[in-house]
């Protein structure tokens, strides 16, 4: 059996976390320079999916041996599968579009506990007290995190509720990416996936953006949910270069590529608390970037949602110790 390289797994799974971490603040850059919803997504997975083709063909002639390619009934799956990811990443950006990044990224944390029921409904079996307790003190640490007991703070009910959609299809696809195809590369079956999350982002560009536009039957569809007519333009190609790549790598190529690589050696206990490194970055970087302001009771807050992560996987962490000695 390969020998596990505990310190390459955190890592890699740190530094994975922490670029993902930096994502959301790009995006609100994006969204200050006049790019949509709709272009900054796109412009993401577009050149994503042509980052991980070029991977994939790199891998696939300079491997020794024959890479396992996926059977139709995986490819239906994983793109499946990968609608989850396209949902999240669509869900999270709206989200910043009405909240800060700050109260986004806590948002997207929720599916720390979101996990914990899916899980509790999966294996018909309520969880343990210690994930209980980890639960009421990440709800606790959220209401901090959010500054919900300031009464002159007004968060926007629209990006709360995306930020919680978003937080639902991270944890679908969590559960999905960890037990699908788990015997293919990691380039092939991330390309996959990320084909299938593209469906649900070039639906979206379609009926929110370039549709509207040339029909009007769905512009009219479309102002029943809005009357924001603004996104209802061109595609502006100049995203492609001015934050397409950066959002690719940040977003789709490098941190599931290290996170692939990580967890394995980390373990999932271990990976699972270093990944929640995403938190306290994507805070840092709103904070300084963009000069959101940051209270010190929100900084407690977020502090006790990563004591909470520590807490609900160091039993995991404890069972993998055992496994190693043993």
């Amino acid at each position: 059996m390969k020998k596990k390289n505990i310190f390459k797994g955190v890592l890699f799974v740190g530094i994975g976390a922490s670029i993902y971490g930096m994502l959301a603040t790009f995006v609100k850059l994006a969204y200050q320079d006049g790019y949509t919803t709709s272009e900054v997504t796109t412009s993401q997975f577009v050149l994503g999916i042509l980052g991980l083709l070029i991977l994939n063909f790199i891998q696939t002639i300079t491997s020794k041996k024959a890479l396992p390619s996926p059977s139709s009934k995986e490819i239906r799956d994983l793109m499946l599968a990968g609608t989850s990811l396209g949902c999240t990443s669509l869900f999270y950006y709206i989200a910043v579009q009405y909240i800060n990044v700050s109260v986004a990224i806590v948002l997207l944390m929720q599916s720390v506990w979101f996990s914990v029921v899916v899980e509790s409904f999966m294996i018909r079996k309520l969880p343990n007290t210690r994930k209980v307790v980890s639960v009421i003190i990440v709800l606790i640490g959220t209401v901090l995190a959010t500054n919900l007991i300031n009464s002159k703070v007004e968060l926007d009910w629209k990006g709360v509720f995306w930020g919680l959609m978003a937080a639902a299809s991270y944890t679908l696809t969590m559960f999905t990416s960890n037990t699908l195809a788990t015997h293919l590369p990691v380039f092939r079956k991330s390309f996959v996936m990320l084909c299938g999350g593209s469906i649900v982002i070039f639906a979206f560009l379609f009926f929110a953006q370039i549709g509207p536009l040339y029909f009007d039957g769905l512009r009219s569809v479309y102002l029943n949910f809005t009357e924001n007519t603004e996104h209802i333009r061109a595609f502006d190609y100049s995203i492609l270069w001015k934050y397409g790549l950066i959002l690719s790598l940040f977003g789709t190529i490098i941190p599931p590529v290290l996170f692939n690589v990580g967890f394995p050696n980390a373990g999932l206990g271990l990976g699972s608390i270093v990944s929640s490194l995403e938190l306290p970055v994507s805070v840092t970087m709103a904070f300084v970037l963009l000069g959101e302001e940051v209270v010190f009771i929100q900084w407690i807050g977020i502090a006790l949602i990563l004591f909470a992560i520590v807490l609900m996987n160091l039993p995991a962490q404890k069972e993998y110790n055992v496994a190693e000695l043993s």
